[in-house]
């Protein structure tokens, strides 16, 4: 095996990408900070059982597990930072009311999480914890919106739902197993659901268990058929009028430059387990898979020592860079490399003022690559001047 090969669903970030996404990052952080929302940096590794504690369980199968050398305890490498989140708010801050978080950093997966997907994905996010009420969904769901305007996205779909539906069915229908339903429902094979529930009593819960499936698409339309196809039960009721109340709000219309489609899904159960309340999940042109995700998760905290109202999102900052264009060589000041202190100066200078400059080593002049040298420092009247490069 060649000793360059990366694993499968593992690469390399070579200049130009790694250009796009740390711009792209820095302008989203800045975003996150004019919302209020304060950085953490957790660590890549930890114990097993706080990155899995609670709803974090969800991840198991996505974690990498090691033993610690030094305790003989297993270690996990992130999958996903939200629960780091959730511990630094639970039980490092300790603060009253709303605390905001923001985020940065590789995660890595055992799994792929879907096709031509990375291992080790770029994951940005932030998180509100603190206020139970539909306020902190709809601002973490338009922060998300303007993340991807930022980013330049010039169209998405937002697909809302709520883990409640499913749960409440399924609350109704004992003999029924979470294992069993769920994954029929989020692939909506409606024959195989259909014939998973042949030997459940008919009734409400039933048919609009097999229903669910089919209850996507534009939000005025799927709320008027979930509300006839759903039983009259308070959870669901509540659901659908939180769902109806997200798709609805003017917060979530679209921007002058950003085209915003809300839709329904209340078969999209990804996460299922680890969240609470709403759920949501971005898509745009060029991207197979949701490019951000997020929701209500509640009480995550609570195996930390204080539970807390919480939601939030993340998105996989590579994949949303690769959306952009390619950007045109960075302008920079091409300057000879010798061992002058005149020159170090006014290099020293240059950038100091926030100009690149590259020093050509002796031999290899025309080896910017990625930068486009159209000025040059050179020698004149005793000092040394910026002037257009005269070859070009």
């Amino acid at each position: 095996m060649p000793r360059w090969l990366l694993p499968e669903c593992i690469s390399d970030i070579l200049p130009s990408e790694a250009r796009r996404v740390e711009d792209l990052r820095r302008r989203l952080l800045d975003l996150y900070r004019c919302y209020g929302y304060e950085l953490v940096m957790p660590p890549l590794i930890e114990y097993i059982e706080s990155l899995l504690t609670g709803s974090g369980r969800d991840l198991d199968l996505r974690t990498f597990k090691l033993i610690d050398q030094l305790s003989g305890r297993t270690m996990g490498l992130r999958a996903d930072i939200t629960p780091q989140a959730a511990r630094i708010d639970a039980h490092l801050l300790n603060r009253n009311g709303v605390t905001r978080l923001c985020y940065s950093g590789s995660v890595l997966h055992a799994r792929p999480s879907g096709a031509l997907s990375s291992r080790e994905p770029l994951q940005i996010g932030a998180e509100l914890f603190g206020h139970a009420g539909l306020e902190a969904d709809l601002e973490v769901i338009e922060l998300l919106l303007q993340s991807l305007r930022a980013a330049g996205v010039p169209r998405v779909r937002l697909d809302l739902s709520h883990v409640d539906v499913v749960r409440t069915l399924l609350a109704e229908l004992p003999g029924l197993t979470e294992d069993e339903v769920l994954p029929l429902v989020q692939a909506k094979d409606t024959p195989a659901l259909a014939q998973a529930l042949e030997g459940v009593r008919d009734g409400a819960s039933r048919r609009a268990l097999l229903a669910l499936p089919t209850l996507y698409g534009p939000a005025p339309d799927v709320l008027a058929r979930a509300a006839a196809l759903l039983p009259a039960l308070p959870a669901l009721t509540a659901a659908l009028d939180q769902l109806r109340r997200l798709a609805a709000s003017p917060l979530l219309a679209a921007a002058p430059d950003l085209q915003v489609e809300v839709a329904l899904d209340l078969g999209d159960l990804r996460g299922y387990r680890y969240h609470s309340g709403t759920i949501f999940a971005a898509y745009v042109d060029g991207a197979p898979n949701a490019i951000g995700r997020g929701g209500r998760y509640d009480n995550v905290g609570a195996a930390f020592g204080r539970a807390r109202a919480a939601t939030g999102f993340s998105l996989e900052l590579r994949e949303l860079a690769a959306l952009l264009r390619e950007p045109a060589p960075t302008p920079a000041v091409r300057a000879p490399w010798a061992d002058d202190r005149q020159l170090a100066d006014a290099v020293r200078g240059l950038r100091a003022a926030g100009q690149i400059v590259v020093q050509a080593l002796p031999g290899h002049g025309q080896e910017q690559q990625a930068f486009l040298c159209d000025r040059e420092l050179i020698r004149e009247g005793g000092g040394w001047v910026v002037r257009p490069l005269r070859d070009g």
